[in-house]
């Protein structure tokens, strides 16, 4: 009678009881800081919004583009590259206002110098002009900002494109944001 009850020994109820509820709260934490780490990561998240987008071409040798970018994102955000039609735009040709300033009106041609550069050059947007800058290397964007881009003679644009659809990209370390317009005539 002995030898059966040496093999019917167990853990009792209580020290069962608790192994799961530990098992349970110890799952259920794992589940809570999963939660909260993905949620906060989300909110730093970066988002470009491309508004106002423009190609013109003068008809002879002039080509620009126009586009307004606001950071929408939770977090400051560097454009590293911007290309129409898959061509890169080199920063020589880039030309850039930042502004915390709320923009709704539309983004206009400018009427370039006569070594085709926009220096010195801005645009009136109701009462407020904004100078364009030429860039020279990547550009910051501060979360919350916008930036105003324009950029002369974009790669393949030719005076055949007027009413084609043509696409730009705009590149971060994170993401590519590709919008499409239509080339217009500046005239």
């Amino acid at each position: 009678m002995k030898h059966c009850q040496k093999g019917k020994r167990g853990l009792s109820t209580v020290v069962t009881t608790l192994i799961i509820l530990v098992v349970s709260i110890l799952l259920a934490s794992i589940v809570t800081f999963y939660a909260i780490n993905v949620t906060t990561t989300r909110v730093q998240e970066e988002s470009l919004q491309i508004y106002k987008q423009h190609i013109w071409h003068n008809g002879t040798t002039f080509a620009e583009a126009a586009f307004l970018i606001v950071n929408t994102g939770g977090r400051d955000v560097v454009v590293d590259k911007i290309s129409v039609r898959g061509q890169e735009s080199t920063w020589t040709n880039v030309y850039y206002n930042k502004t915390s300033d709320a923009i709704s009106l539309d983004l206009t041609y400018i009427d370039p110098n006569s070594n085709g550069t926009l220096l010195g050059k801005g645009i009136t947007l109701g009462s407020t002009t904004y100078v364009l800058i030429q860039a020279s290397d990547d550009l910051i964007l501060k979360s919350g900002w916008s930036m105003i881009i324009y950029i002369t003679n974009p790669d393949s644009v030719s005076v055949n494109d007027i009413g084609v659809t043509v696409g730009f990209t705009v590149f971060t370390a994170n993401a590519q944001y590709y919008k499409e317009c239509n080339v217009g005539a500046s005239i």
